[in-house]
């Protein structure tokens, strides 16, 4: 049998859909049908017949439509939007109807009452780029219609869309040549600034609009917690809902360094949630992640991830700062930059690096005395100094450095780093009830920081509250699992494990964090000596502590020969006899 013939011919395809037509559904069904339907009768449908066109399909709020004329069916969408601009006039902008409209010019294969192909793909992949009332054409459209309409046209360069192959050069239309106005540039805030914006609803249900911005205003909210951190509001964020703006634009418009954005797709008991943050400026990705879960609880679910996102946000636009002020001049920074730089050295977990991180805390205190971070910044380096490098005695800690962190908060109350800073040093001289209120108060104040998480947990620890807070390290660890901090958590662990005579665990913890090789490794090497001592494994035990004294024969004089403040009697005698039964004779 012959093979059934392929019919095709070059025509001119225009898609046009409703601009946040699932809002516009959700916040009024039947008042948005109504609406779109008297559009369609009085105004669209009519436009079409006129200029020769045939609908190929309707979706809802959408429609395909077949031109022989590309030059007719640029006429027509023109004059569909301009007549759209008339009738939203006395519509209140949140209640109004806007198209956006696609076109191209291609080779199409017709199949009964149906188009396929490339040409008609392409129109639809324009008609997403296009703004609210907006068109958007193929270059090949571009030229055919070129010097025929009092039409303007901005060269939106070559773009890559969805599952099509090659680039395709993009223009979009300025009707009657009058220039596309834009919203003014703001300025970038004098601290980090980022704005999240509406998730993209993948699902395909108007239904599930809801959802979607309930988790985005669950992150702006989770987000404007962190005091360092300038967040652009809902309602902003929220004015670019179904529009095809490119982030550096978003950036521009609404003054932020940073975007973060993302789409929700629900589909049986299952959501997956994607998230990325840009760089608006650069328009660099920073971080990307994908969350799927179950809908057994959803309002626990949404929690979960709003707390997961923000949670790696912190570091993540942390990290991206440090590495911004790394590229300026020690001469021009800011206090906010000089912080940054400093915590640049200080995760570098170098003696040597940690005095740099100091120099530059005190820098921007110099340049901002009411600036909280500079002041937090070297309390915690001070902190540092003790406890892994044993550069200061505890005399200077429990001095300048607390000094220092009750600055911190007495300049900002409401900043929950102050406050896991201040704790920590709190904890350090021994005064545990106090560590933990201010622990309290750092959770209360940013639940999703890991800092906040940290301190409750070392001041719980310390304080004798050990299970509990070894459930906060856990949880500051699967919070930020990269953490440049988590070999810490790990120690601090292991050493609440052994205070609870779980030495087996003890002893994996600290072989944990000798396998990183941090410079914990003599603190490390000895609790490990401790715990094989208390399961009756002396010889293991004798080796690791002959090691530990090897690696840091100072730490004994300091730390073991005395009972350190910060340890309470009970734990301190329980770590002697650790110490004895691995044969220390000191």
């Amino acid at each position: 049998m012959a093979e059934a013939r392929v019919e095709r011919r070059l025509a001119a395809i225009l898609a046009a859909d409703v601009a946040g037509y699932s809002r516009l559904m959700g916040s009024d069904e039947e008042g948005t049908l109504a609406q779109l339907k008297a559009h369609r009768r009085e105004l669209i449908d009519p436009k079409i017949a006129e200029h020769g066109g045939r609908i190929i399909k309707t979706t809802g709020d959408g429609m395909l439509v077949e031109f022989a004329s590309v030059v007719n069916a640029m006429r027509c969408s023109t004059e569909i939007q301009r007549g759209m601009v008339v009738r939203n006039a006395t519509v209140l902008e949140d209640k109004r109807i806007e198209f956006r409209v696609g076109i191209n010019v291609g080779d199409i294969i017709i199949d009964g009452g149906d188009i396929f192909g490339d040409g008609v793909n392409i129109a639809a992949r324009l008609e997403n780029l296009a703004e609210p009332g907006g068109i958007c054409i193929s270059g090949r459209v571009e030229e055919d219609v070129r010097g025929k309409l009092d039409l303007g046209f901005e060269d939106a360069g070559e773009q890559q869309l969805k599952n099509i192959t090659r680039p395709v050069r993009v223009y979009r239309v300025q009707l009657g040549g009058a220039p596309v106005l834009k919203r003014p540039m703001l300025a970038l805030p004098n601290k980090p600034s980022i704005a999240v914006l509406p998730f993209e609803n993948m699902s395909g249900d108007p239904e599930q609009e809801y959802f979607c911005d309930g988790i985005v205003e669950d992150i702006i909210t989770a987000l404007s917690r962190i005091r360092w951190l300038f967040v652009i509001a809902r309602n902003s964020s929220f004015s670019y809902k179904g529009k095809a703006v490119g982030v550096k634009q978003i950036g521009q418009e609404l003054g932020v360094r940073y975007v973060l954005e993302g789409s929700v797709r629900k589909g049986g008991g299952r959501v997956r949630i994607t998230a990325q943050l840009i760089d608006a400026p650069t328009g660099a990705h920073l971080w990307a992640d994908r969350y799927d879960r179950d809908l057994t609880d959803i309002f626990a679910m949404q929690d979960e991830i709003t707390g997961s996102v923000s949670t790696v946000i912190e570091p993540a636009l942390g990290e991206a700062e440090r590495q911004r002020a790394m590229h300026k001049s020690p001469a021009n920074l800011d206090a906010w930059e000089a912080y940054q730089r400093g915590l640049w050295h200080f995760y570098k977990y170098r003696a040597d690096e940690n005095k740099a991180a100091q120099t530059f805390f005190r820098r921007a205190i110099e340049i901002d005395t009411n600036f909280a971070p500079g002041h937090y910044g070297f309390a915690f380096a001070q902190n540092l100094d003790l406890w892994l490098y044993s550069a200061v005695s505890w005399a200077e800690v429990t001095g300048s450095g607390l000094e220092q962190a009750q600055i911190a908060v007495a300049l900002d109350d409401k900043d929950s780093m102050a406050h896991a800073i201040l704790s920590l040093m709190q904890e350090l001289c021994g005064e545990w009830e106090s560590a933990i209120t201010e622990g309290r108060v750092a959770i209360s104040l940013n639940p999703n920081s890991v800092w906040s998480m940290m301190a409750m947990g070392v001041a719980l620890g310390w304080g004798g509250y050990q299970k509990e807070g070894i459930d906060y390290l856990r949880r500051a660890m699967r919070a930020s699992p990269h953490d440049p901090m988590i070999w810490f958590w790990t120690f601090w662990t292991g050493i609440f494990q052994y205070f609870l005579g779980e030495y087996e665990a003890a002893a994996a913890s600290m072989r944990a964090v000798i396998r990183v090789g941090s410079t914990l490794d003599a603190y490390s090497t000895r609790w490990l000596a401790k715990a094989l001592a208390q399961v009756g494994r002396v010889a293991e035990a004798k080796t690791e502590l002959d090691r530990a004294i090897a690696l840091s024969p100072v730490f004994f004089d300091r730390f073991v020969r005395q009972r350190p403040p910060w340890t309470r009697p009970e734990d301190y005698a329980r770590a002697m006899e650790g110490l004895r039964k691995a044969g220390w004779e000191g």
